[in-house]
Formats: structure tokens, C-alpha cells, sequence
């Protein structure tokens, strides 16, 4: 702790000379209203050495949600931060954070809620890489991994904590000696998934467990009266930033739909993935199921695509991530865990192959592409079973988009190609269910070697 002390009385002096060279620009007095002119981080009052972590990572200039609750978090209150995906919000509330562990370093000083685990991990890579110039230490605790390893780090007492609401609450009722009681800053990104997946009883267990006098923040994309009763519950005469209140998707997404027989569904996918060779593809799936299906049919046609849903063990869920991340794999399929906060700066194109049944679902996916003011495209596939689910997405986003231009005669020569993948697709996933069942149980040994040795087993017990 010591050297922790040592290494923020350094900064503030940092901070000080920093002042003195910029006494000759008084802007930034009254950040409200000169919002326009704003240009750095430093004139929202970050500090030189956070400057400079995001000078770094390639952040020139602060987003519209950072210009807005930075300034109100460094006041000390609490901040309610609406904003679509893709704005800067972990930006928002990491910097302040991490500037208040620069004025008094302390052990469990902040605590992350996220809904998904994926989002967990990719808030603490930031956390990282903002804090490694003043050796920020984090810990990821979600489900899917070893809880005695996570108790092991949690023992170290890292800086920051972020976490799902579910494995939180497991840890704070079996493991000894871990408890947030000197927490200072409490932030729930996505509160409105976090909600909507039922985690309010978590939730509620763990603002008891917390300090009330602490900060809180709570960011989310959409505003909904879940979140509005939470907001109620832990947060102190907060500030509203809200950057767009409307349901919007970003300007530069440019969205389409194509209107299909739901039996062609796979080979219009095939399809519009051929034609546009070459961009890498985020396809969004209703069930697990689906996603790995579509995901085999597409390897089946040399496509190199990759699952993401929830019936996957972590670390594969991490490894198909990082595949796609680093461009070995052009197609991801994923259910809606991926829909929210993932920020993966080369998705190309969003193809909805299933309509999401909450028309807001649809923000977030799409939200998967375009973002950072780059461009990008989103497709969604509408059979005649959708067509109601789609006008009441164009009636919240406000837009009538137009239809994806597709030549019927070519997507019809792929109907072969395609029911033969098909075919082999569900040879594979029935192995696979297979292969799943075995270890569980007998009933899905068919194989006489392993009922020969379990015969063995039972007769060693006699």
C-alpha cells in the first residue's frame, strides 16, 4: 500500500505542473455550456497520466456520453448514463474511476456488475490498459470457471471487481474473509439486461451487502421502468446523461431487409455471405441450437464460421471470441449473449438469419457493427412468419428500411449444395448430442466397449 500512496503523490504532482501549463487556457470553467468546444480529455479534467493511457489506446478525442458524465463523476455524483452501444460508455466511467484510485489507492474500491461474461472480461481488458502505467489490478468473477482459483485472486484484494450478479452473490456467501464492505464505487453497465434476466433478486442481495455511502453509476442503452425502480433503490440525486434518449441506431449503419421463404432462409445466407466475400459477418441466431447448426452447415460449404452461444463451455466461448477477434475465423454465430456491449472493431456486416422478438434486441445487434464512427451494414432476414415482429422494429427505430437487392435465380442454384451441408450439418449435431449424453448416464452408451467395462465396474463392486 505504501508504494500505491507514493505512486499518487507523484501524480498529483504531475497533475500540478499540468495545471500551471494550462492556467493560460480558462475554457473549461463552465464545462456545461462550452460542451461544443470541448475537444480533450484534459479539459474534462483527467488527469495527465489517464491523458496519456488514452492517448495510447487511440482515443483522441472524448465521445459524447464521456463528455457528458465525466466531467459530473470527477464532482462526486452519481450518474445515470444512457447512451446507444458503441459510444464510449466503459471510457465513461472507467476514467473516473480510476482517477479517484489515484487520489486514495484502496484494495476492492470498485465493483463492476455486467449481464454477460464476455462483456465482464472485455470491460477488464480496458481497465487494463487504461490502468497499466499505475498498476490497476482486476478480477474477472463469472460463472463457467473454477470458483477456488477466483476465491485465490479475490484473496489478493485486486483494485476493481467485475463481475456477474449470480457468481458474485456465490462468492460473497461461501468465500471466507471477502466482503465489499469498503467499497467505494458501484457501476451496473447494460442494467436494463441485467434486469431483464431476471437477476433482481441478486441485485437487491448485493445492495444490501454494500456500503450506502458509495457512488453509483448506472449505465444502459435503454430506459426502462425496471431500471427507473433501480435507480430509485441505490442511486443518491443523480445526474442524467442521457446522449440519445430516442431508440436509435447509429447514422453510418446502412440496414436492410430480405423478405424469404423461411425454408430458403440458409441458402439466401449462403448466398449474401458469397456475395459479400471478403467482410467478416456477426449472425445472430434465436436458439443455441440454431447457432451451431447454421454454424456446421456453414463449414460444410468451406465457410470458416465459429459458434457463440450459452451451451458453451466458457473458455470456448472466450476461444471463439478470440478467433474472430483476430480475423482467423470470418463468420461468428452467436444467440443474443453476444448482442450487448461486445465491441469488436471489425464486424463488417450483422445478419439477423432469426428476427429478434424484442424489438430493442434489435438496437443491440445491430449496435455490433458501425461502431466508433466507422461503417457497416445489417441485414435481416424476414419470412412470412416475421412480418409483424419487423414493422414494429421499423415503428421503434422510426425508419422504413429498404430491401436487400438478391437474385432469386442465383440463390436457387445453391438449394443442392445447401440441403446436402444441411444433411451433414445434422448428422453432426445429432453426434453431438450424442457425445454430450455419455458421460451423464448410460442411455447414450452405444458403444458395447464401455458397457463391457462398466459390467466390469459393477462386478469388482460385489
Amino acid at each position: 500500500m505504501a508504494d500505491d500512496s507514493k505512486k499518487s503523490v507523484e501524480i498529483k504532482t504531475d497533475d500540478a505542473k499540468d495545471e500551471d501549463s494550462s492556467n493560460d487556457d480558462n475554457s473549461n470553467v463552465n464545462i456545461a455550456e462550452n460542451d461544443e468546444q470541448l475537444k480533450t480529455f484534459k479539459d474534462l479534467g483527467v488527469t495527465e497520466v489517464l491523458c496519456e493511457a488514452c492517448e495510447q489506446l487511440g482515443w483522441k478525442t472524448p465521445t459524447k456520453i464521456q463528455i457528458e458524465a465525466i466531467p459530473v463523476a470527477l464532482q462526486g455524483k452519481d450518474v445515470i448514463g444512457l447512451a446507444e452501444t458503441g459510444s464510449g460508455k466503459t471510457g465513461a466511467f472507467a476514467l473516473p474511476i480510476l482517477q479517484s484510485l489515484l487520489a486514495s489507492a484502496q484494495r476492492l474500491h470498485t465493483l463492476i456488475l455486467t449481464p454477460t461474461r464476455e462483456l465482464a472480461f472485455q470491460i477488464a481488458e480496458q481497465f487494463e490498459a487504461l490502468g497499466s502505467s499505475i498498476g490497476v489490478k482486476t478480477a474477472v468473477i463469472v460463472g463457467g470457471i473454477d470458483m477456488m482459483s477466483q476465491s485465490l485472486v479475490l484473496a489478493k484484494k485486486p483494485h476493481i471487481v467485475i463481475a456477474t450478479p449470480g457468481r458474485l452473490i456465490d462468492h460473497l456467501e461461501n468465500t471466507k474473509g471477502f466482503s465489499l464492505r469498503a467499497l467505494k464505487f458501484l457501476v451496473m453497465d447494460e442494467a436494463d439486461r441485467i434486469l431483464n434476466m431476471d437477476f433482481e433478486t441478486e441485485v437487491d442481495k448485493i445492495l444490501k451487502v454494500i456500503p450506502r455511502d458509495r457512488r453509483t453509476f448506472l449505465f444502459s442503452a435503454t430506459m426502462t421502468k425496471k431500471v427507473a425502480k433501480l435507480q430509485r433503490a441505490a442511486l443518491k440525486d443523480p445526474v442524467k446523461c442521457a446522449v440519445n434518449t430516442k431508440y436509435s441506431t447509429v447514422e453510418k449503419l446502412q440496414q436492410y431487409y430480405v423478405f424469404i421463404p423461411s425454408k430458403y432462409k440458409d441458402c439466401y445466407l449462403v448466398s449474401i455471405i458469397n456475395e459479400l466475400a471478403g467482410n467478416s459477418f456477426m449472425i445472430f441466431c434465436s436458439t443455441c441450437n440454431n447457432a451451431q447448426r447454421v454454424a456446421l452447415l456453414l463449414r460444410n460449404l468451406g465457410i470458416t464460421a465459429i459458434p457463440l452461444h450459452g451451451q458453451m463451455s466458457q473458455n470456448k466461448r472466450l476461444g471463439s471470441l478470440n478467433k474472430f477477434k483476430s480475423k482467423s475465423r470470418s463468420v461468428l454465430l452467436a444467440t443474443d449473449v453476444a448482442s450487448r456491449g461486445l465491441d469488436i472493431p471489425h464486424v463488417d456486416c450483422v445478419i439477423n438469419y432469426d428476427i429478434p422478438t424484442h424489438s430493442k434486441d434489435y438496437i443491440h445487434r445491430v449496435g455490433r457493427t458501425a461502431r466508433a464512427g466507422r461503417s457497416g451494414k445489417s441485414i435481416t432476414f424476414v419470412t412470412q412468419y416475421d412480418v409483424e415482429l419487423f414493422q414494429r422494429i421499423e415503428t421503434l427505430i422510426g425508419k422504413k428500411l429498404p430491401a436487400f437487392p438478391t437474385q432469386e435465380e442465383e440463390v436457387m442454384m445453391l438449394v443442392e449444395r445447401v440441403s446436402e451441408a444441411q444433411r451433414f450439418a445434422r448428422i453432426e449435431m445429432k453426434e453431438q448430442g450424442e457425445k454430450r449424453k455419455r458421460p451423464r448416464g448410460e442411455e447414450g452408451d452405444d458403444t458395447e466397449q464401455s458397457s463391457g467395462v462398466r459390467k466390469k465396474v459393477r462386478g469388482g463392486k460385489k
